[in-house]
């Protein structure tokens, strides 16, 4: 059977709930202007089940986790394709093109919960990636199928981030990480104000908001300048800060740009560009650390 109005999805689940309520919202660049997505949310509360109290005692807590909710969500595209053109779009986007089908979709995903963020002042309310998530499926359905969430058609993705390499790759990946996270935890290493910073930037970049990452790289910055001095016997740190100081003028003119409205695209190249200088110094820090 041929069909003929179908609409393609990428569709993220999450083990916890996602923030915004349950339903169906539009997604468009600007007021008046035909919807470009369809955003739709699920959301399953789970529990553990718990003995029954008895009368006059207090309820026991049990020796297994609790159990947290399920989130979904669905990012259709609202464009109507054909049949035969939304089978060839799940192929690449399965297969050659995984990555930037999950990328679109994670992109307009954390737009909407950007936007949750700001209207319910929750600062809980993250960006999520696609590392954690349970399922990451695209596919394409009828408009009553997507818009409960369902399908004709769906294949699930595997985005070269979530790829596994061998055991002794992925331990030796992981050792320096659980080494400092023992340092942290036990005082024998301070976490910088810098380093979030510039997570908060990067995640910036990384979800396509320019005026955010020119904020964020901006004051990062200036704060790594000014943290990192303790560290400038270290020759690996020492040799990077120059190149951190040089950058300073530069980010501040893009923060001032950004203030002004969307920087230019020569604005986020340096953006880019000091944001890199910044995180490649703190790993200098961080692989030159004697705990």
């Amino acid at each position: 059977m041929s069909l003929d109005r179908l609409y393609r999805f990428v569709q993220f689940e999450y083990p916890f709930p996602l923030g915004p309520e349950d339903g169906r919202y539009l997604i468009r660049d600007h007021a008046g202007e035909d919807p470009h997505h369809v955003f739709v949310v699920a959301g399953w509360e789970t529990s553990v089940t718990r003995r029954a109290r008895r009368r006059g005692r207090d309820q026991e807590s049990l020796r297994v986790p609790a159990e947290v909710g399920l989130g979904r969500a669905t990012l259709v595209d609202a464009a109507v394709v054909s049949d035969e053109q939304a089978r060839a779009w799940l192929e690449a986007a399965a297969g050659p093109d995984v990555d930037a089908t999950v990328d679109e979709g994670l992109r307009w995903l954390n737009f909407a919960l950007r936007a949750h963020r700001a209207a319910s002042a929750d600062a809980g309310t993250v960006d999520l990636t696609p590392e954690h998530a349970l399922v990451i499926r695209a596919g394409y359905g009828e408009g009553f199928e997507v818009a409960d969430g369902n399908w004709t058609a769906a294949r699930d993705l595997t985005p070269s981030s979530r790829v596994r390499g061998s055991r002794r790759a992925r331990r030796e990946a992981a050792l320096r990480p659980q080494e400092r996270l023992a340092a942290l935890l036990s005082g024998r290493d301070a976490m910088l104000a810098c380093e979030e910073l510039a997570l908060r930037a990067r995640a910036d970049l990384v979800n396509g908001r320019p005026r955010e990452a020119a904020l964020q790289a901006h004051i990062a910055l200036e704060a790594a300048v000014a943290e990192l001095q303790a560290f400038r016997a270290e020759r690996a740190v020492g040799e990077r800060l120059p190149d951190l100081e040089s950058r300073r003028e530069a980010l501040a003119a893009a923060a001032n740009e950004a203030l002004q409205g969307g920087p230019t695209e020569g604005t986020m190249q340096q953006v880019e560009a000091g944001l890199h200088a910044i995180e490649a110094t703190l790993r200098a820090r961080a692989a030159a650390a004697r705990y």
